[in-house]
């Protein structure tokens, strides 16, 4: 592995000294108080980062006003009162050698008003596509206030000993961000128009921060480097944007992609190329004498090492990485790759901010929970029996391992991973692998016991003689009662995807959920050169519309490839007979059929597989995972985690 030599070497902005080039990329969490407050979970996220051994950390999006909230529990820089929690995050995160900087916003019209109040306000009064909402246009009167709002939070973050502050104005859906995009502002006066006009407002906040704080207090800037949409911004106005803000006093310049329009470019899911905006980076770079961050899909530490040594950018921002492992940079530095957890880049971490919840991570249960990190040592070691090897299984056997169990894990196939082995077969989802493996690794390092091929049953149960049972065997495909479900040409999508059935040229998947897709996906992608075109796929799903249990920015990408791939998508239709060469389904009261059909594909659910639990008497027993109800692999490694750490 490549040595990480300029990694992990220090680096200057303005007075800032940072220990080495990686930055902790902004991401909400949802940790704050509702009054915008840092609290003490919060201190736990952050220091739990200084400490893995990041250089500097750009903290979550903060508010400079109270009229324009972005999330109920977001954190806040508006008034003096909370600059003594302020005070307290930063001495926690000093005291482990890293810098921190609050990156700050005005979130424009994605505050909506039934979290502040008020009705939101805009460059040109274009409705948030994500609340539905008309925001009002500024005042120029206005815009002086909004100006020294940012001044001011900078005060606040230099009195309470931030090391820099990160103005946001990058992806259009905050403020400064918006005023800068000919999508978004509209104006005829001086704050619109021509790229001078609508770079004034970022300007001006730029210099008057500096009058504020004076000239050795750091200012980092985010920015699209390209909007990449239609009428949006270019990476050509970029470089022409960037040595002004230079100029008027930034330090750094962090270079992101996107839209809120086009989402998946500002957070890339799975399956999505790494370091996609190296590139923007490198080109704003040849333009500026002041260091460049790249940011964007950035997982594994020797392409941060390369593209630093490339010369694309002087630093780098993980985000996700470092949520999934805070521990991410000193492991890198000693060469422990193997025990790095991997993002594989599912974005439940935005979903659940999103959703208003705490962040979460997949691979990460510990996620927004740091002070829980420390396992207690079991008060009693006991002989624990883990049924099933899927990610609940092993997470609850690691973890119990770890505490001083002694620990046996019993999978009946000849491979760890149980779904989300399955799940890395479509395309797009290789990145799955990497957890599996990543927890098989964990569970062995941890003393686990792992016998594989071997199915339980009472008899092995009494012969183990455990003391505790863990009980993760997972789930099966749900097949239900339709007229002609027993024919030979219907298999589920588990089959397809686990390569036990070969389906095709014609296919129709019925059930049209993250799962029926994603197999409608695999099943349609072409093979090789020889066979440019995949097979023929329709799905049947009797929803209004397909994938809906999929993330935003995954759904967005995997209906572009299925509509790239032929595949024909029947909605709000239910599947009433299977025929022997189709499927009988009514849509709208009529019946309507689907023929020259070679295989019938179910994606129809699962339902969970615990029918050992019912056999075991005596001994306490715990069901987690699938096994106790269909899920995700964040809820399996969640529960895993909470019982290994409970028994």
């Amino acid at each position: 592995m490549t040595k990480l030599k300029t990694l992990f070497s220090p680096i200057k902005i303005r007075s800032m000294e940072v220990r080495n080039r990686l930055v902790m990329a902004p991401m909400g969490t949802n940790l704050a108080s509702q009054e915008g407050e840092v609290t003490p979970s919060l201190i736990s996220y952050y220091e739990a980062r200084a400490r893995g051994g990041v250089g500097l950390i750009i903290t979550d999006d903060t508010t400079v006003t109270s009229s324009a909230i972005y999330h109920p529990n977001g954190l806040r820089l508006h008034d003096d009162r909370l600059i003594q929690s302020w005070k307290i995050l930063t001495q926690a995160v000093h005291a482990h050698g890293a810098k921190i900087a609050p990156q700050l916003i005005h979130p424009s019209f994605n505050a909506p008003s039934a979290f502040s109040g008020v009705q939101p306000v805009a460059a040109s009064p274009i409705p948030s596509r994500r609340y539905r909402e008309i925001p009002r246009e500024l005042t120029v009167e206005e815009i002086e206030r909004i100006i020294e709002q940012f001044a001011e939070a900078t005060r606040r973050a230099q009195e309470a000993g931030c090391d820099a502050v990160q103005i946001h104005c990058a992806h259009v859906h905050h403020l400064l961000g918006s005023f800068l995009s000919p999508l978004y502002n509209k104006r005829t006066d001086a704050y619109g128009g021509p790229l001078e006009g609508r770079l004034r407002l970022p300007l001006e906040v730029i210099q008057r921060i500096r009058s504020k704080v004076g000239p050795g207090f750091p200012i980092l800037i985010r920015i699209s480097g390209d909007e990449f949409q239609p009428g949006g911004r270019t990476i050509e106005e970029s470089q022409y944007i960037a040595p002004l803000l230079v100029e008027a006093g930034v330090d750094a310049i962090q270079v992101s992609a996107g839209t809120g329009n086009n989402f998946w470019l500002v957070i890339p899911p799975t399956g999505t190329p790494e370091a996609p905006y190296a590139s923007l980076a490198e080109q704003i770079k040849r333009g500026v004498d002041v260091p460049v961050i790249c940011v964007g899909r950035i997982l594994h530490p020797w392409v941060a090492e390369n593209l630093l040594r490339s010369g694309k950018a002087d630093m780098v921002a993980m985000g996700r990485a470092l949520l999934a492992d805070p521990e991410l940079p000193n492991k890198a530095a000693r060469g422990d790759w193997d025990d790095i957890a991997p993002c594989v880049g599912d974005s439940m971490c935005l979903v659940s901010v999103q959703m208003e919840q705490k962040i979460r991570c997949l691979i990460n249960p510990v996620a927004g929970r740091e002070e829980e990190m420390p396992l207690p040592p079991a008060a009693i070691a006991k002989k624990v029996l883990v049924i099933g090897g899927g990610p609940a299984g092993m997470e609850a056997a690691r973890v119990a391992a770890l505490r001083g169990h002694q620990v046996t894990l019993i999978e009946r196939t000849s491979k760890l991973g149980g779904q989300l082995l399955l799940a890395s077969f479509p395309p797009m989802k290789q990145e799955y692998t990497c957890a599996i493996q990543y927890l098989a690794h964990q569970v062995k390092k941890a003393g686990v016991k792992v016998e594989l091929n071997r199915e339980v049953n009472p008899t092995v149960v009494k012969t183990s003689q455990p003391e505790v049972i863990i009980i993760a065997t997972g789930a099966v495909p749900l097949v239900p009662d339709i007229p002609g479900i027993d024919k030979k040409h219907v298999v589920t999508a588990w089959d397809v995807l686990a390569g036990r059935t070969l389906v095709g040229p014609k296919v129709v998947v019925v059930g049209g959920g993250k799962v029926g897709c994603e197999t409608a996906d695999f099943i349609a992608h072409p093979v090789d050169d020889l066979t440019p075109k995949g097979n023929r796929v329709t799905i049947v799903e009797m929803l209004e519309n397909v994938a809906l249990d999929e993330k935003s920015m995954a759904r967005s990408l995997l209906i572009q490839r299925l509509k790239s791939k032929g595949v024909e998508i029947i909605v709000s239709a239910k599947v009433i007979e299977i025929l022997p060469d189709g499927v009988k389904y009514l849509k709208e009261g009529r019946e309507k059929t689907l023929r020259g059909v070679d295989h019938i594909v179910l994606a129809m659910g699962a339902k969970s597989e615990n029918a050992l639990g019912e056999k075991v008497a005596g001994i306490p027993t715990f069901i987690i995972g699938d096994a106790k109800h269909p899920r995700t692999a964040l809820e399996a490694i969640a529960e895993g985690w909470e019982i290994g750490r409970k028994i």
